[in-house]
């Protein structure tokens, strides 16, 4: 069975290829009545496209959304949403030298193994490029969560090679280039990455998020508990390599004096939880960070093999990125908006306004 979907009241389902004609996907159980446009699905677009500075690959693709379902007279529907989005830029001959090489650290062997055939060119169905969907159906998420509940998600920078990032003005992360608050250190950032572009040589990145005024309660245990989905949901975009919920591994060290989240005059006076207890939302702040290793496609030779078995030395040209990790913030936003309104639907579906009270 494939997995190319995920969701239960709100299901996701992407398709295409990095170097393929065209990427899309189909959003199915979004509620009708929601206005949307186009232009405000490719404003989260360009947050994550590449290109937009010299850090990131420069493959400029336009990323024109066509809305070609679900969606009249400028209103959703009810009906399945399907957008489409043409690949414009695509350079495949810059992976002709490499056709038949396997590619270390990249899904290269994995999809070989498992499927006996691979799409070399940009690493097919494995690329980054995936995930322009899914922000762009999580453009739909985000707006819905804020109309209907009032919840906002915001992703950032919080850790690039061995520098440390705090949150810092969250307001400014679309000002600077890495999605940073601390817009003061952008300086420091420029000149690690001039470096690093230098070197030939690349770097692994944290990702921070929140989701304030989620409200209690959504979460089902004990399978589909909700930070349970949220990690599955991180896991599953290109590069994660791991995701703390709340304080996450840092909770190890912690005392459980310290961890449990006392609650004093109906307060809380911590979050090492994350706003989660038991797989369930308890009104406080969501937090989670997500780690993303380092780019493996390098100019740096690298030894392998090819399909025949034999030795070779590995040379990826191409436009890549130094740090993938510098624009997944809309990713991770996006898919922390699309588990977040899946959970709301079925929140409401099993609880609805009656909750725990029958006539």
């Amino acid at each position: 069975m494939s997995h190319n979907t995920f969701g239960k009241n709100l299901r996701f389902t992407s398709f295409g290829e990095s170097h393929g004609s065209t990427i899309g996907c189909v959003l199915d159980g979004f509620p009708p009545g929601m206005p949307i446009t186009p232009e405000e699905i490719k404003h989260e677009l360009r947050r994550r496209a590449t290109g937009r500075s010299k850090h990131t690959s420069q493959r400029r693709e336009q990323d024109d959304v066509q809305i070609v379902s679900g969606v009249f007279e400028g209103v959703t529907t009810g009906h399945p949403i399907a957008l489409i989005i043409e690949n414009t830029d695509a350079k495949s001959k810059d992976y002709s030298n490499i056709a038949t090489q396997i590619r270390p650290g990249h899904g290269d062997y994995s999809y070989w193994k498992k499927y006996g055939i691979r799409d070399y060119r940009g690493g097919g169905r494995s690329s980054a490029r995936e995930t322009t969907m899914r922000v762009a159906a999580g453009a739909l998420a985000k707006k819905w969560l804020k109309k209907q509940h009032g919840i906002e998600i915001t992703a950032w920078l919080s850790q690039i090679g061995d520098i440390q990032l705090q949150a810092g003005d969250l307001s400014k992360i679309d000002d600077s280039p890495f999605f940073t608050g601390e817009i003061n250190r952008v300086p420091e950032l420029e000149e690690f990455m001039h470096k690093l572009r230098k070197s030939g040589d690349s770097v692994g990145a944290a990702i921070s998020a929140k989701a304030v005024n989620v409200p209690a309660g959504w979460g089902e245990p004990v399978y589909g508990k909700l930070d349970a989905e949220l990690a599955l949901a991180m896991m599953s975009i290109n590069a994660t390599k791991g995701v703390d919920i709340g304080a996450g591994f840092d909770s190890v060290a912690q005392s459980g004096s310290v961890h449990r989240d006392e609650i004093i005059d109906g307060e809380f006076q911590s979050n090492h939880a994350g706003g989660i207890l038991a797989g369930i939302s308890t009104g406080q702040d969501i937090t989670l960070k997500v780690a993303f290793k380092p780019t493996s496609s390098l100019r740096l030779p690298a030894q392998s093999i090819n399909e025949a078995g034999e030795p070779v030395t590995v040379v990826t040209k191409g436009r890549h990125d130094p740090c993938v990790g510098i624009r997944a913030a809309p990713i991770v936003e996006a898919m922390m908006a699309l588990v977040l309104m899946d959970h709301g639907l079925r929140h409401h579906a099993q609880i609805n306004s009656n909750q725990h009270t029958f006539e």
